[in-house]
């Protein structure tokens, strides 16, 4: 973590999600206070960041713990930024099914997909479909 005036960096290579993602998301939250960001946000945020974190260790390298997910953020006063990278083959985020869809309801994937793109300001994965980017942008009322 570094911190270049009004942003703050992170980058972290986790190669298991334990203690690493625990850490990372403790010094987000403070950072997250730091910055002006209200508990909702908070919240937003680091489900996001779980959920990006776990489904690069768990779905894109399969658990493999010798394949590292690499995790990049900026944060603002009115933005972040946030990038996962993982070693794995990509996937194609169109052929995940819709968790609230009927006959998906018992099927155990895609909710996490879902809760992203539903915090999140923007949600994107890129080609071959191992790296995502999203971000938030505070709400001004």
């Amino acid at each position: 973590m570094h911190a270049a005036k009004d942003i703050l960096h992170f980058e972290r290579s986790f190669y298991g999600l334990r203690p690493g993602l625990e850490e990372l998301q403790e010094e987000f939250a403070s950072a997250l206070v730091q910055f002006g960001y209200d508990d909702a946000a908070a919240f937003a945020i680091r489900l996001a960041i779980e959920e990006a974190v776990v489904n690069g260790f768990r779905h894109g390298n399969k658990g493999d713990a010798t394949k590292r997910v690499l995790f990049r953020s900026s944060i603002a006063k009115d933005r972040i930024d946030i990038e996962v990278f993982d070693e794995g083959t990509g996937f194609n985020p169109d052929t995940v099914p819709d968790p609230t869809q009927e006959e998906n309801l018992e099927i155990p994937s895609g909710r996490g997909v879902m809760l992203m793109k539903a915090y999140m300001s923007e949600v994107e994965y890129l080609a071959p479909g191992n790296h995502l980017r999203m971000s938030y942008a505070k709400r001004h009322d």
